[in-house]
């Protein structure tokens, strides 16, 4: 099982204060990780690292077998399939769908010169399908409704056939149906062995997908747990995560967590 990520000792210092670290952890081939924690544990850091877009201040960290630091990032980045909520603004609200997908395989948002082949969108075009947003391909990214950005922008990180997923909080915003809807194609995901290894951020546990395999808790920048989920997420870990009794209920392979 080949490496995907490894972190070494890393730490992450803004303004004189440690918000990160230090952290080592490592992800494999095939695995699919959930990262959980308070506001201020260091998740959008971690996962910043992880993208490539930020480098830690101490420590090494290797992205697919590259180390950041001797690597050229660009070459790098089409390697990895990436969603953030900082994305949406980056594109231009009349980008048709379609074209939003295919453009992936260049790392790049907004068509412009690229040559795209019958296979660019037979792929595009599938990938839409399992996302179940097929009908959209030629509306503008901005008439989408928030659940079908989602939907769009998991395709589009999808598009070039990634080693490694990287999704940060995909429900966000979305109502009950909206997340469900885009959690059951998770499961999917998560279920299908082909599916690249994949890191999802998320404030809320019953926004994890079934079939999670590992966990890693932050609290403060640091580690509380990292490894199967079953012994990371637990009420122990969890109330020492928060400062507050929690139990958590795991029922229909849906993680729910409430404050005694």
């Amino acid at each position: 099982m080949s490496q995907i990520l490894n972190f070494q000792n890393v730490t992450v210092v803004r303004d004189g204060k440690r918000i990160l670290g230090p952290i080592t952890l490592d992800i494999s081939e095939g695995q699919r990780w959930v990262i959980v924690g308070p506001n201020g544990a260091g998740k959008t850091t971690l996962f910043q690292i992880a993208a490539t877009n930020i480098h830690p201040s101490t420590g090494s960290v290797e992205v697919l077998g590259s180390p950041l630091g001797s690597t050229d990032v660009f070459e790098l980045r089409p390697r990895i399939g990436l969603t953030t909520n900082n994305l949406v603004a980056t594109i231009p609200e009349n980008e048709i769908v379609l074209d939003l997908v295919m453009s992936s395989a260049y790392a790049i948002v907004g068509r412009w010169n690229e040559s795209y082949d019958l296979w660019d969108e037979s792929r595009a075009m599938s990938l839409l399908t399992t996302l179940g947003v097929r009908e959209l391909k030629d509306r503008f990214f901005g008439t989408l409704s928030e659940g079908e950005k989602k939907r769009v922008l998991i395709a589009r990180a999808l598009m070039p056939n990634p080693e490694l997923l990287l999704l940060d909080e995909p429900a966000a915003g979305l109502d009950l149906a909206g997340r469900e809807d885009l959690l059951k194609r998770l499961d999917a995901l998560a279920a299908d062995p082909l599916s690249p290894a994949t890191l999802i951020v998320t404030h809320h546990l019953e926004e994890i997908p079934h079939g999670t395999t590992h966990a890693l808790l932050l609290k403060s920048g640091t580690i509380i747990g990292a490894g199967e989920i079953s012994t990371v997420l637990t009420s122990e870990n969890l109330s020492l995560a928060y400062d507050i009794p929690i139990t958590l209920i795991f029922e229909g392979g849906r993680y729910f967590a409430r404050a005694l």
